[in-house]
């Protein structure tokens, strides 16, 4: 199984949050928060995606702590699926409740990266692993 990279985002209205990782390591590393909306945003996703040159994105998309959906919970899929329709890559969605607190609580000082962190950490750890990766 080859290794595959990734950049994972904590989309917020505001600010997203941007990490980048691969399935050979297994561990994410927090880039930056972009404070863009709109095709600014996506002018700085596209800067990223050419610099990284990742095989697929990961979105964290937020839900009430009983699993139900809210406002936010649409925008970040509305934004998944604008991802993959500007850019052509595989999108993933993970939960992603509580990534900023958990953020917060261990001192983060750019809480949306290391939440886009955090998400990418889950998607990593749901990956399967390969032989050679494991021993």
């Amino acid at each position: 199984m080859a290794a595959r990279s990734f950049l994972a985002f904590d989309f917020g209205t505001r600010r997203t949050g941007v990490a980048t990782g691969n399935s050979l390591l297994g561990r994410a590393q927090a880039l930056k928060t972009l404070a863009t909306e709109g095709d600014a945003r996506f002018a700085a996703i596209a800067a990223l995606i050419a610099e990284w040159q990742p095989d697929a994105l990961v979105v964290g998309v937020p839900f009430h702590p009983d699993g139900a959906e809210h406002d936010n919970t649409r925008r970040a899929r509305r934004f998944a699926r604008q991802l993959q329709g500007r850019f052509g890559l595989p999108v993933h969605e993970v939960d992603e409740r509580y990534t900023t607190t958990e953020a917060l609580a261990a001192g983060a000082a750019d809480a949306d990266a290391a939440a886009a962190a955090i998400i990418l950490d889950q998607f990593l750890n749901q990956l399967p692993r390969s032989a050679d990766a494991t021993a």
